[in-house]
């Protein structure tokens, strides 16, 4: 009996098919141990996921990269979250990877999503629940270890910007059984003593040695708390869950210091700039109204009434030097008229024509005669001569025939 035969590419499109319709498969999450791990130049990473007794070829798409947070190597314990798929054209299946994470972490990391999702889906990450942090503070509330770099650099650092400062120290658990607790009892202490912010943190570590940040009730204890807190846990890179909850985030316990205590001696310095900048307005304005005052005080002295009348006391004075110019002008020139008339009234004078030899001659009346017609034979005449008068009686009368 001959058997029905199937192309290569039909049974292959089989396998690939009975792949695609199982559901579990396109949601695995696969453990194992990295090997032949090679980066591509166009962004995708080959690799083989093995274990003692089997293996997979395995790729991440460039496309999915994002899902990647350190650089594999040869021989990294990881759990690969993906899908299986069947490569059609060589026959084989792989592993479609769209998370790695190192193993031990996986766990963790999981819990973290799962609890980051549900507690933004509450609002406690929400912008509008953030509270300020206070520029200029009085009291810094820390719950840290008693011991190690992170409560020093917080106490290097503020004492350096600002000594006065006070320092509140809730000595907590930050790793390990009770931990959770007793952060929460520092938050809780602190916010009921009333100080002016809060930095909850530590130094760097594992995910496990940071796990305490990512507890619920810590998470709670943060969101609850009245007094603003700046969380402040592990490095730059490490990212907790107390970290979206809190006020603020700083990326380490001495960047945490620094957003929590203002630079007094910088704000020393601005005090002195806006100092010297009032005291310059001030000159400046004070030399504007002392000559605004100076002009309104020499225009009043212009127009008060002694200055008043002293200007015309003076014009008084200038008015009758030029009366006085004005007449003794005229007195010269009448002066120099009268020296005129006085000469010729001299030349007129009947005295000096009597001294010359002439005679004033006048009726008995004393009117002058001066024609020959203006007397008749036998009217009397005064003869008015130099030295005397002569009495006359007019004999004759003789007109001259021109």
């Amino acid at each position: 009996m001959r058997r029905n035969a199937y192309p290569v590419s039909q049974v292959n499109a089989y396998i690939k098919n009975m792949f695609s319709q199982d559901f579990m498969l396109h949601s695995i999450c696969v453990k194992g141990e990295i090997s032949n791990c090679k980066y591509h130049s166009s962004g995708h990473i080959y690799f083989t996921i093995k274990d003692e007794k089997a293996a997979m070829s395995a790729v991440m798409f460039a496309g999915s990269r994002k899902g990647l947070n350190f650089l594999m190597k040869e021989g990294d314990k990881v759990l690969v979250t993906g899908s299986i798929e069947v490569y059609e054209r060589d026959g084989k299946y792989q592993l479609y990877a769209r998370e790695i994470q190192k193993d031990g972490e996986g766990n963790l990391f999981l819990r973290f999503e799962a609890l980051k999702q549900e507690l933004e889906e509450m609002g406690m990450f929400a912008p509008e629940y953030k509270k300020p942090i206070p520029k200029y503070i009085k009291t810094l509330g820390i719950v840290t270890a008693a011991t190690g770099a992170a409560v020093q650099d917080i106490k290097n650092i503020a004492s350096r910007r600002n000594p006065y400062v006070q320092l509140i120290l809730y000595p907590a658990q930050v790793q390990g059984e009770g931990a959770v607790q007793s952060i929460v009892n520092g938050i809780r202490a602190l916010d009921a003593l009333g100080v002016d912010v809060i930095i909850a943190g530590r130094g760097g570590g594992s995910i496990e040695d940071l796990w305490a940040f990512n507890e619920e009730l810590v998470a709670r204890a943060i969101f609850e708390c009245e007094t603003p807190i700046i969380s402040a846990v592990g490095h730059e890179t490490d990212t907790t869950i107390a970290d979206f909850v809190a006020d603020m985030r700083a990326p380490t316990p001495s960047a945490a210091a620094e957003l929590a205590v203002y630079d007094i001696f910088e704000l020393e310095d601005e005090m002195l700039g806006l100092y010297r900048l009032l005291k310059n307005a001030m000159t400046w304005k004070l030399d504007k109204v002392q000559s605004k005052y100076k002009s309104i005080e020499n225009l009043l002295h212009a127009k008060s009434p002694a200055n008043q009348l002293n200007e015309k006391k003076q014009y008084a004075m200038h008015l009758e030097a030029q009366l006085d110019k004005i007449q003794q002008n005229k007195i010269m020139d009448a002066k120099y008229r009268l020296g005129i008339l006085a000469g010729q009234l001299e030349g007129l004078s009947p005295a000096k024509k009597l001294s010359q030899g002439l005679a004033f001659v006048t009726d008995e009346k004393g009117k002058r005669i001066s024609k020959v017609k203006d007397i008749q034979q036998g009217d009397t005449m005064f003869v008015r001569l130099k030295d005397g008068t002569v009495v006359t009686k007019v004999e004759e009368v003789k007109l001259e025939r021109h």
